[in-house]
């Protein structure tokens, strides 16, 4: 127990002391345990190997203290510097110094993505202006890097509805729907077909290296006359700036004209080689700032130098490994789009076939159904034949029917027609007959009138013949009294008349008897 105690004591004693430490790329985040005494580069060492980066002289740490962006001294011990108090110690992994031709110096694809990264970020939060024209071009490559080839039907409408492509100045700038960017951005990603993803990063990098304010760290300043400007140191040199332009600088010394720099409290002052010109004094409101623009001018010059010096053996290596893997990159990439230019002709042709046996199997189905159909239209028509033999049966049937109808009708329009003729005959005969009853009623009725006149004559007379009977009676014999009546038969009353007007006077009563006697 003892000695297992002690070896436990031992191994306490032998371990280093370490500190939590999280590191913050642009696309992860790592956690690290660091030994109490190890400095700066140290760390930076372990985040590289981390990383597989090997052009580390472009990276750097940076943390915030007091609310201002600081870079971790190489050769400082870590604890020692004036870091955050947290656990664990949060640090940024960012480019510190930007190159002046990216597609020159960026041999490492990492090296290139990361920096594709952060100048993506610089733009979008509008630390680096870019016009609206240009964001929409460097969008459409940082779609292609994200998304690879635009596939219309994968990539439909409101795909890239999640992603910032965008500074919100530019989309503040125009009244467009996020619909009408999208298709705006869509119309140059297109275009982009058949590049991989590190070629779309490097273009995008080639266009914003263009930009005025790529890579350009501005510091406020005041000049002996305590005009407020900015300070700006990239890879180029130093310039400065009108507090409100930072895209045109009032003066600038390119780094191989810079013969010194130098810092006194808070003055920074800048010597030109040429011992003529005139030495540019500058001042910060805090000594930190001196500091900090010294160490960027630093790196900056030494890059500056290193660039124009003839590369070292490990930079020698490194681009010829850089060749040879884009050279690799570029036959995999061919080799890669062939195949799948195959695979898509492949695809082509094997829906072209299956459009192809659709439509085959389509046209065997609309045949059978048209065979079906057929044979149905056999069936209703041989049910036809037989109903139109039977129909044509009775058509014929009634035919013969109709023919003999036909002929009793013209039996019957005969015999009609002898009737006719003889019932317009009888007419005729009946209209003749109705004439001669009508003359003969005229004569009748004329006749009746003379019979009626013959009749009131004969009335007249024989009252006439009664009144001289009477008359004569009187005056044969003479009486006293009224005669009340009297006998005119024959032989009843003796009277003395003469036989002729006894024979006349009979004929004429008998005739008159004879005009009112009724005829048949």
């Amino acid at each position: 127990v003892r000695y297992a105690i002690t070896c436990r004591d031992r191994l306490k004693k032998t371990q280093p002391k370490t500190f939590k430490v999280k590191v913050i790329t642009m696309d992860a985040e790592m956690e690290f345990s660091c030994e109490m005494k190890w400095k700066g580069k140290d760390l930076f060492d372990l985040v590289c190997r981390a990383l597989g980066l090997r052009e580390t002289w472009f990276f750097g740490l940076q943390y915030t203290i007091k609310g201002m962006s600081t870079w971790l001294k190489m050769d400082k011990k870590v604890l020692d510097q004036e870091i955050p108090k947290e656990d664990p110690v949060s640090f940024r992994f960012l480019a510190k110094f930007y190159p002046e031709k990216v597609e020159e110096e960026l041999l490492q694809e990492i090296t290139q993505h990361l920096f594709f990264l952060q100048v993506k970020k610089q733009i979008l939060d509008e630390e680096i202006y870019c016009s609206p024209e240009a964001t929409v071009l460097l969008a459409s490559y940082a779609v292609q890097a994200k998304y690879g080839d635009y596939d219309p039907n994968f990539h439909e409408p409101g795909f890239l509805a999640q992603d910032e492509l965008l500074p919100k100045r530019v989309l503040r700038q125009y009244q467009m729907t996020a619909d009408m960017w999208e298709e705006k951005i869509s119309a140059w990603y297109a275009e982009h077909r058949g590049i991989a993803r590190d070629e779309a990063e490097m273009n995008y990098l080639k266009i914003a290296q263009d930009l005025e304010m790529y890579g350009v760290n501005y510091f406020p300043i005041q000049n002996k006359s305590d005009t407020d400007l900015l300070l700006g140191v990239d890879a180029k040199g130093i310039h400065v700036y009108s507090i409100n332009n930072r895209f045109s600088p009032n003066k600038s010394f390119e780094w191989s004209g810079i013969r010194n720099i130098s810092y006194s409290e808070k003055e920074l002052t800048i010597k030109p080689l040429d011992k003529k010109a005139e030495v540019f004094k500058f001042f910060s409101s805090q000594l930190k700032v001196n500091k900090l623009i010294l160490q960027l001018c630093i790196g900056n010059h030494d890059l500056f130098m290193r660039r124009r010096k003839v590369d070292s053996i490990e930079i020698q290596q490194m681009k010829a490994q850089a060749r040879e893997e884009k050279a690799r990159k570029k036959m995999e990439n061919q080799r890669l789009a062939r195949e799948k230019q195959l695979r898509e002709e492949a695809e082509r042709a094997k829906e072209e076939l299956e459009r192809r046996l659709f439509q085959l199997e389509d046209e065997a189905r609309q045949a059978n159904e048209a065979l079906l159909r057929s044979q149905e239209t056999a069936e209703l028509l041989a049910e036809k034949a037989q109903i139109a033999e039977e129909e044509a049966k009775l058509l014929a049937q009634n035919a013969a029917e109709a023919e003999q109808e036909r002929q009793r009708l013209e039996m019957a329009a005969l015999k009609t027609k002898e009737e006719k003729r003889l019932m317009e005959q009888k007419m005729r005969e009946a209209e003749l007959i109705a004439v001669k009853l009508v003359k003969e009623s005229d004569r009748r009725a004329k006749e009746a009138e003379r019979l009626k006149q013959d009749l009131h004559e004969a009335r007249e007379a024989e009252r006439k013949a009664k009144q001289k009977l009477l008359d004569v009676t009187r005056l044969k014999y003479p009486v006293s009294y009224p005669v009340r009546d009297v006998n005119f038969d024959k032989g009843s009353v003796k009277m003395d008349l003469k036989d002729v007007d006894l024979k006349r006077l009979s004929f004429e009563i008998e005739r008159e008897r004879y005009r009112n006697t009724p005829k048949m």
